[in-house]
């Protein structure tokens, strides 16, 4: 698809997006009457995509707000799936689809797939969950789509995943990045021959992670990993993905409109520039969202991929807004952190980030774990490495932070989300 071609047809979508939710959404008819659209005929005003900035956002606490089902443009008669993620009051965010939804989100999870080098002779392991949670389904549907054969694992059951793995032959593994690593530190003790595992490729996804972890569990599972990008609030996985160049994620932008903000001002930033991702639907009934807030901090690039690919691409989600560090005036993220832990042969892939309180002020604490052999060496090694990963968080970040080794294992290694942050300052 030529850019073009690309324009005329998200400019289509966008007004018919639009003109749906004016008439069968009043949370988002009132936003956008408070925009100046106040007829149905005002939306024929808007020329382009760039008219987009003139539009309100929508926030999560939005969604919230009208729970359960007060963000759906379509009835509940009209729905053939219900998901939820977390949301932030203990209530979760509700997704709804329609058949023509769930047709599109699998035919966007193939273009995933293939993206990746896979095809209809591969047999996929699914390891995400299945249930409220998009991931699991959302591969499971995608793979069918494109013909493969799936393994609806879900996650958990290690052992069980490895003998699935071996006995089957699966050739591609679906989890998220802690997962995957874990199983990675995990193999040689359920498989004595690793030659004979047939994975060559993983996809994953549902937190961020650098290219550090990537390298870890490329090692580790002797396998190409591959980064997925996606929201529950818009379909779930499949709206950016990496091609087997991994340099960058295309964005489906037939299906999402991508732009980048300043996350404290809301102003659109220019191409290159380093910013919240913010998304539009385009191409959904249920639940259409109209420049939804992410809070994933990456930035957008429009160079045409070796792949041939026309899509825009972001680069790895930096972080979100809400897990951002603030020291002493700096901006941190978790995943500046593990870039220096995950380039050392002999740690553990594991840290975890500890911010307290010393004499009224905010400090950050590091906690690493050394490989058992270099731990054995004892008190000198440990603090000379300490030290040394100090010293490097101040080159990077700008801020001193202590850093505590411990035993290996110590630190919980996680089937889903890995929880980095571990918040102990006293609160004012």
């Amino acid at each position: 698809m030529d850019y073009l071609e690309l324009k005329t047809l998200q400019t289509a979508r966008l007004k018919e997006t639009l003109r749906t939710v004016f008439i069968k959404n009043d949370f988002y008819k009132n936003k956008l009457n408070e925009a100046g659209i106040k007829h149905i005929s005002d939306i024929d005003n808007i020329k382009n995509i760039d008219d987009i900035k003139n539009l309100p956002f929508t926030a999560k606490i939005d969604l919230v707000n009208n729970y359960p089902f007060g963000i759906f443009s379509r009835p509940l008669k009209d729905l053939i799936r219900i998901h939820a993620s977390s949301g932030t009051t203990g209530k979760p965010i509700i997704a709804g689809y329609t058949k023509r939804d769930i047709r599109v989100w699998s035919h966007l999870m193939a273009r995933v797939l293939c993206a990746a080098g896979l095809g209809k002779n591969d047999i996929g392991q699914n390891a995400y969950g299945y249930g409220l949670f998009t991931g699991g389904l959302g591969f499971h549907y995608g793979a069918e789509a494109l013909g493969m054969t799936i393994i609806p694992m879900s996650t958990g059951f290690t052992e069980r995943q490895f003998t699935m793995m071996e006995d089957i032959g699966a050739t591609a593994l679906f989890c998220t990045p802690s997962y995957a690593l874990f199983l990675g530190e995990e193999i040689n003790k359920f498989i004595k021959d690793t030659s004979k595992i047939k994975l060559k490729k993983g996809i994953f996804g549902a937190e961020p992670w650098s290219n550090e972890f990537r390298q870890n569990i490329e090692s580790s599972l002797n396998i190409d990993a591959y980064d997925i990008y996606g929201l529950s609030e818009l379909l779930g996985p499949g709206v950016a993905f990496e091609c087997v160049y991994k340099n960058g994620l295309h964005i489906n932008e037939d299906n999402f409109l991508p732009e980048i903000i300043n996350p404290k001002t809301g102003e659109v930033l220019k191409e290159g520039e380093q910013g919240e991702l913010v998304l539009t639907s385009l191409n959904r009934q249920a639940m259409p969202l109209i420049r939804f807030r992410t809070k994933d901090i990456t930035s957008l690039y429009k160079d045409k991929c070796r792949c041939g690919r026309s899509f825009v691409r972001m680069h790895k989600i930096k972080g979100r807004t809400d897990d951002m560090i603030i020291l002493k005036g700096v901006n941190i993220f978790p995943s500046q952190i593990e870039s220096i832990i995950f380039g050392y042969d002999y740690l553990e892939p594991a840290y975890l980030i500890e911010l307290y309180t010393d004499n009224l002020l905010d400090k950050m604490n590091v906690i690493i774990e050394p490989k058992q052999e270099v731990f054995n060496m004892g008190g000198s090694k440990m603090d000379e490495l300490t030290k040394e990963i100090s010293h490097k968080i101040y080159e990077l970040v700008g801020i001193r932070s202590k850093v505590t080794a411990v035993p290996p294992k110590t630190l919980e290694r996680s089937q889903g989300k890995s929880k980095r942050i571990r918040d102990l300052r006293k609160k004012i």
